[in-house]
């Protein structure tokens, strides 16, 4: 779900937008601005929140909020409405979207990274992006380079930490030589073979896990939001809902557990690279790892990204923009002309060259 945050200006009415540069809302329409209630705390340490505790639904109330929702019929992303909206357009697929009644219960954020970057630049980076891939239609550059307009989204993301201790067993490979004699063309030659000597081994390795970064959207495919990190979470702001004014927030569609699944994961992989350092030598083999994980905590933030749903040919494609950075990430879009065209090219330059080297010879 995306949900709009408005702040009226007292002094005409319009909706403020939150200024990250200046760190106050801004009235666009009349230029009044005003600071925010409560400073913009950056290095401030945000509280992290007791993972079982979620899990057994015992958080206290204040860190649940209620929201009402619709779902959108083409890609599935949550979408919230305010009271007097009754319709609007998907932002993650363009497609329209009509309200219902559905309700979503959810976790409130702890922390939000405001945007740096302002919807020009946003639209500057990705018309740079597509201007780059030769084969993109020219119509979809043109139509990107009009300005058409891109929403701000505050994509909702989990951070776990969590203390580990591993054991674990395998065995050390020492690489060595040996001189062995083998037949040649008839011939005997001496040769030098490769052999690897197996040590047993078991060890301990304990790590301390901070700020495991895991996407908590299915609005948009992984492998574009992932390619937008890194994030500068050392910058991250306890959240208010005066920064998210003139942007939109979609609520987590991966559920706290689901979440921590892929966390652990990802944990996993750094343990087992821990243990093959441990064992060193030349080679490692891995039999078994026990991990013993504890003082499992979260945090529910969000982190700014540009979008835009652009319908082509009847065609949608999508782009991300991450706001703090100007990093793209996108579906490639194909021009069949263009390919063709370098397909011919290429033929050309073959037959050229293969009649040059044909005359020479």
């Amino acid at each position: 779900m995306t949900e709009d945050h408005r702040f009226p200006c007292p002094n005409c009415g319009a909706d403020y937008r939150f200024d990250p540069d200046a760190g106050q809302l801004v009235c666009d329409h009349c230029g009044h601005s005003e600071p925010m209630h409560e400073p913009r705390a950056r290095n401030t340490t945000i509280e992290e929140l007791d993972f079982n505790a979620a899990l057994s639904q015992t958080l206290p109330e204040a860190e649940i909020e209620e929201t009402r929702v619709s779902k959108c019929p083409n890609c599935g992303a949550e979408v919230e409405f305010d009271a007097d909206t009754h319709a609007t357009e998907c932002p993650f697929c363009a497609t329209p979207v009509v309200t219902d009644t559905g309700t979503h219960r959810h976790i409130k954020p702890r922390g939000v990274l405001p945007f740096r970057l302002s919807e020009r630049e946003a639209q500057k980076a990705m018309a740079d992006w597509l201007g780059r891939l030769w084969f993109a239609p020219n119509g979809l550059k043109d139509y990107a380079r009009k300005g058409r307009k891109m929403d701000g989204i505050y994509v909702p993301y989990w951070t776990f930490d969590a203390d580990t201790k591993s054991r674990y067993s395998g065995a050390r490979g020492t690489i060595y030589y040996v001189t062995e004699t083998r037949m040649r063309d008839g011939k005997p030659e001496q040769v030098q073979v490769q052999k690897i000597r197996w040590t047993p081994v078991s060890g301990r390795v304990a790590r301390f896990f901070d700020d495991i970064l895991v996407l908590a959207s299915k609005s948009l495919p992984k492998k574009y939001t992932d390619a937008l990190e890194p994030w500068d979470l050392s910058e991250l702001t306890p959240y208010s809902p005066e920064f998210l004014a003139g942007f939109r927030a979609e609520g987590y569609q991966v559920q706290l557990e689901e979440g921590f699944a892929e966390a652990r994961a990802i944990m996993d992989r750094t343990i087992d690279r821990d243990v093959r350092f441990d064992i060193g030598g030349d080679r490692q083999r891995v039999n078994g790892i026990e991990t013993q994980v504890s003082d499992v905590t979260f945090k529910h933030i969000l982190l700014p990204v540009w979008m835009a749903a652009y319908k082509f040919r009847g065609k949608t494609y999508r782009f991300v923009v991450n706001g703090r950075t100007g990093r793209v990430q996108g579906e490639r879009p194909w021009s069949a002309w263009k390919i063709a065209l370098a397909v011919i090219a290429g033929l050309i330059v073959a037959g050229v060259v293969g009649y040059v080297i044909a005359m020479n010879q």
